[in-house]
């Protein structure tokens, strides 16, 4: 259907240049998305899959040790759809203190991602609601790194950004001036929060994520903290328990196509065409995640088994299960009560 333009162009000159910024209408979209048959299959397909990947955490005798890798695998993905070259190995060895394949800035970068999805859950089930200000916080975690403190970590922009180009000139696309981040980021947060009026979880993630990518509010960090969006938002809603999702396994594989259709809605208001490839996405990942997990489930038995006896040995990866007590953290609580 031809739809007008989703938002408003502003003109911003600055002492360079003139040019043109978009500022996103609020959600959800007018008029409404049009739902075809298809397109109904295709979320009613994702909501069946997320049902029987979140079913999963029920049965396993251990859903930590799969929280651990899929998380990991998550914070992977999302990262080299922005350039950095760190794998899952990399990752692990960097946690466990040993030397990476990389350049240690891009599994450090790696890491701050994984870490700012713990910060976002904690967060989340402190009673925090999806809002700016949990946002902040994450984005605060996630540029938690050498790269990221020049960017102002934790704080939304107060100058301008542009997508692609060497300017805002040239840009590819033109995210809102400064003095507008706030205003639509406050009607985001109301939207994620069911304001004025409720919408569908698995349709709002959709939404958001493209409206949070459009306001793009802070100064480095947008696209992996709009797929970080995604996870909380559906954990916040109760869709899913825990974030066994990685929907950056599907983003990186069409990535062009990603890009592609996250424009045609800024240009053309094109939700539908955008909300088909979300739900592809999530039904074809939520699938991957849960034939997984059913394919370890033997594995997993004998490492609950062994976790109650000494008769089995335990697997290497057992004393990591818990990010945040590997070899590096417990060498800083050593070194703090050494100083202490």
């Amino acid at each position: 259907m031809h739809r007008p333009l989703p938002g408003r162009y502003v003109k911003v000159r600055s002492p360079e240049e003139s040019f043109q910024a978009f500022v996103p209408a609020p959600l959800p979209p007018q008029p409404p998305v049009e739902w075809s048959p298809a397109l109904r299959r295709r979320f009613d397909d994702a909501l069946v899959a997320l049902g029987r990947l979140d079913a999963v955490t029920a049965l396993l005798p251990n859903a930590d040790l799969l929280l651990y890798s899929f998380v990991r695998k998550e914070a992977v993905l999302s990262s080299q759809i922005e350039g950095t070259q760190s794998s899952l190995a990399d990752l692990l060895l960097f946690e466990i203190h040993e030397e990476p394949g990389v350049p240690i800035d891009d599994a450090r970068e790696v890491s701050r991602y994984v870490a700012a999805l713990d910060r976002g859950l904690t967060l989340l089930r402190g009673g925090l609601p999806i809002s700016t200000r949990l946002l902040c916080g994450v984005h605060a975690t996630l540029l938690d790194h050498p790269h990221g403190r020049g960017k102002t970590p934790g704080e939304v922009r107060r100058s301008q950004v542009w997508v692609g180009g060497t300017r805002p000139g040239n840009a590819v696309f033109v995210p809102p001036p400064a003095d507008a981040v706030s205003a639509s980021l406050t009607a985001l947060e109301q939207f994620l929060n069911d304001k004025p009026s409720p919408t569908p979880p698995l349709i709002k993630a959709a939404l958001a994520h493209v409206q949070f990518e459009t306001i793009h509010p802070f100064l480095d960090g947008n696209g992996r903290l709009g797929r970080l969006l995604i996870v909380l938002q559906l954990v916040a809603d109760g869709i899913l328990r825990e974030p066994l999702l990685y929907p950056s396994l599907f983003f990186k594989t069409h990535r062009a196509l990603y890009y592609e259709l996250l424009n045609g809605v800024r240009l053309h208001g094109d939700w539908e065409r955008w909300l088909d490839f979300f739900a592809e996405g999530i039904a074809a990942t939520a699938t991957q995640a849960m034939m997984t997990a059913h394919a370890l489930f033997p594995w997993w038995t004998t490492i609950a088994t062994a976790s109650r006896g000494s008769a089995v040995r335990r697997p290497p990866l057992w004393p990591c299960i818990r990010p945040c007590r590997n070899s590096r953290w417990r060498r800083r609580q050593h070194s703090s009560r050494r100083l202490g």
